[in-house]
């Protein structure tokens, strides 16, 4: 693992992601290395075009008393977009605690999705916040498949673990079903093992991109050969997601669940959101 210092001009960017105002990367790479992973387009801007995706990791340097809580009221700030805010070393460099130790006090809504238990460290920290939701993202509950396509991400059980114990000390939670492998993805067990956790879910579809393609159709025609074709057939044809999407609705209609779909198609979102009985849209 290649790890470096950088100098950030600031840690709290505008975004353009859908219900994100601003988000915090406080690393550049991640070392997860997750085949599918959409993120490694950042390797162009930030002088790693040359490097492995997964095998290095700047930690960004920042000022944290140019971190005005008071300026995010309102607002919606996401920890992370393009790496995890709980990758590995966080245990030792701790970039993460400290923007949510100077965060405290804001009127924004914290929002932290990750792959890893560490995320279980801080709930101390999500204690003193006023609006926040802590999320696992996870595809497969099956701890081989995992290992292949998220190979240092904490094993799927264990995220969950650690998600109830957030929950258990009243913080919201969500789970995040992404992205969603056609055929291998079981996302009706996960919801069944998560329900006692939570009773809200994301869901995201599998996207190909130029950079992830290739492992992505070598590791099906690795391990799932009798889906090749099949899966050759979703890159050519997205309207496949159509019928999932609303499998997907039903199923969290039927179990009285809180659901949010955002399914890409080569950049086109759509977003398919249910109103729950308070007459929410998430």
């Amino acid at each position: 693992m290649k790890v470096s210092s950088v100098e950030a001009k600031s840690i709290i960017t505008k975004s353009n992601i859908p219900g994100a105002d601003f988000v915090i990367n406080p690393y550049i790479g991640c070392q997860h290395a997750c085949l599918y992973c959409y993120a490694e387009f950042m390797k162009r801007f930030t002088g790693h075009g040359g490097d492995t995706w997964g095998e290095f990791l700047d930690v960004k340097r920042f000022g944290l008393d140019k971190i005005r809580p008071e300026k995010y009221e309102g607002k919606t700030i996401l920890l992370s977009s393009v790496t995890d805010p709980y990758t590995p070393l966080e245990a030792k460099y701790e970039n993460t605690r400290r923007v949510l130790e100077r965060l405290i006090g804001t009127k924004a809504n914290i929002e932290i999705l990750t792959k890893s238990k560490l995320v279980g460290r801080d709930i101390d920290l999500f204690q003193q916040f006023e609006h926040i939701q802590v999320a696992v993202s996870l595809n497969t509950l099956d701890d081989e498949l995992a290992s292949i396509m998220e190979p240092r991400a904490s094993k799927p059980l264990d995220r969950l673990k650690a998600l109830q114990r957030i929950a258990d000390h009243g913080i919201s939670t969500y789970v995040f079903i992404s992205p969603i492998f056609p055929r291998i993805t079981d996302w009706k067990l996960i919801i069944e093992t998560a329900r006692p956790i939570t009773r809200e879910y994301h869901f995201e579809n599998l996207n190909f991109r130029g950079h992830n393609v290739h492992r992505i159709m070598s590791m099906i025609a690795k391990h799932y050969p009798d889906l090749s074709e099949y899966y050759n057939s979703v890159r050519k044809d997205p309207t496949v997601w159509d019928g999932i999407e609303k499998e997907i609705l039903d199923h969290c209609e039927r179990l009285n669940l809180e659901c949010r779909i955002d399914f890409h198609h080569g950049g086109f979102t759509k977003k398919a959101c249910r109103e729950d009985h308070l007459g929410k849209t998430l």
